[in-house]
């Protein structure tokens, strides 16, 4: 099996997959477990085959700059898990959609997101990518087709979103991004990290491109960062050259095009042999190795997270110190049709609340917490809990966080496994330690 090619496993459970999906036994000694290739280059056996390799005419590898077989591995089993044709790890979640989309992008290019994006993403389109010459457009979700068709330019080569918004749980309507962006010929990018292959396979809705961060729940117990980048193999890159005019030149003078050699599966050829090679976001195989075993329980994991997440959401929508509670899961959201429709396991596992006390009832909740860890983080195994509007956030005008419905008193939990009733319990604490007197009265208190 090469690289590029399918991990497909037909007939096979998700749960068999996600242990077996896309390996090739150690030919060496039999190990069961893949070995970590902790190695920067490889040898050439021959001068022809050396040249062969840096053609992009030979599977073989040159360098691990772009790509280590413990690291392909890991490709192939994610791209198995969503659906894709094939999928790359990388050293970050802001590595795998900064490479993503450079890798569709030239300066002056733009691409149309979701308004409702995770802020340090928000933070990295309207940051280092708009000065490197990227221009970003961000609409509402919810906007009419018409106006998402107004605002797709000639220059706009791809519509961004996620599948679940962090922190607000506002689902995306994945399907019809899928079908606006496919009738203007570009492709529907889509960050999946909250949902995870579990829950939601954004290709299966129509997504091109799905990204993850594998910092997070794939490899779920906090201890590495990662990335990754899924190709689904199926956008008519040959149609639309126009918009994608790197895809139809030679990698080498007076070869082939990356679409003439590779057909629909060109941008994960160039995204392999250009992006990732040139900006060099490489991933430790050592992290991927962990980043494997945490897919192997992914969907042990999860069942464990949406449960506790669904428990504690509708435990949290009882207390008065909550003004409201952000989960899809619960009837009272205006997402949960979307959610019923496209995450029919569980709503994921962030759930955000906005205390009545405001910001210092924030401060004296996440000061009460004994259990739940006071940390920037989500996707543990450990329930983690965070101020958003004093760290992620921090950044904004007090203006534009209330526009993001950030609102002083919001605090973001990523529900991790642990028994649920301790985690009730320390939220329990948490709230009465809170002081629901010293309301901002600027602060609009939303109904349950």
């Amino acid at each position: 099996m090469t690289d590029d090619a399918r991990a497909d496993s037909p007939g096979l459970d998700f749960a068999t997959r996600q242990i077996h999906a896309g390996e090739t036994l150690d030919a060496d000694f039999g190990a069961r477990v893949g070995p970590v290739y902790q190695t920067a280059g490889y040898v050439f056996p021959t001068f022809d085959e050396a040249a062969a390799r840096f053609a992009g005419e030979s599977t073989g590898r040159a360098y691990s700059r772009t790509e280590n077989p413990t690291n392909a591995l890991a490709g192939r089993r994610l791209a198995d898990l969503e659906g894709g044709r094939g999928g790359i790890v990388v050293g970050s979640g802001q590595a795998a959609i900064s490479v993503a989309i450079f890798a569709l992008v030239e300066q002056g290019d733009r691409i149309l997101a979701t308004s409702s994006l995770y802020e340090g993403t928000k933070q990295l389109f309207t940051g280092s990518m708009t000065r490197q010459g990227v221009v970003f457009d961000f609409l509402p979700e919810q906007a009419s087709d018409e106006q998402w068709i107004a605002a797709i330019t000639p220059r706009t080569r791809a519509i961004y979103t996620e599948t679940i918004p962090n922190p607000k749980n506002d689902v995306v309507d994945l399907e019809r991004l899928a079908r606006i962006a496919h009738d203007a010929g570009i492709p529907l990018i889509v960050d999946s990290t909250v949902a995870t292959p579990y829950l939601c396979r954004p290709i299966e809705w129509g997504a091109d491109i799905v990204i993850h961060s594998t910092s997070k729940w794939l490899a779920g117990h906090g201890a590495v960062i990662g990335g990754a980048i899924i190709d689904a193999g199926r956008f008519d890159w040959a149609a639309n050259v126009e918009r994608f005019p790197r895809l139809s030149e030679p990698l080498i003078a007076g070869g082939p095009t990356f679409v003439e050699r590779f057909g629909k599966g060109a941008y994960l050829a160039y995204l392999k042999s250009v992006s990732v090679l040139d900006y060099g976001p490489t991933v430790p195989p050592t992290s991927t190795l962990l980043l494997l075993h945490g897919i192997e329980t992914l969907s042990l994991r999860m069942e464990r997270h949406v449960a506790n997440a669904q428990r504690i959401a509708e435990w949290l929508e009882r207390q008065p110190e909550v003004a409201s509670v952000d989960y899809a899961g619960l009837p009272s959201s205006p997402f949960f049709d979307r959610a019923t429709k496209y995450l029919p396991l569980g709503a994921g596992s962030i759930v955000s609340i906005d205390l009545v006390g405001g910001l210092s009832a924030a401060r004296s909740f996440l000061e009460g917490l004994t259990l739940i860890s006071h940390m920037t983080h989500i996707g543990d195994v450990r329930t983690l809990a965070i101020h958003m509007g004093t760290t992620i956030s921090g950044r904004l005008t007090e203006e534009q966080r209330l526009a993001a419905g950030i609102t002083p008193g919001l605090v973001r939990l990523s529900i991790g496994i642990e028994g649920p009733d301790d985690i009730i319990a320390d939220l329990q604490r948490g709230l009465a330690a809170s002081d629901p007197i010293e309301m901002p009265l600027s602060v609009p208190i939303r109904a349950v």
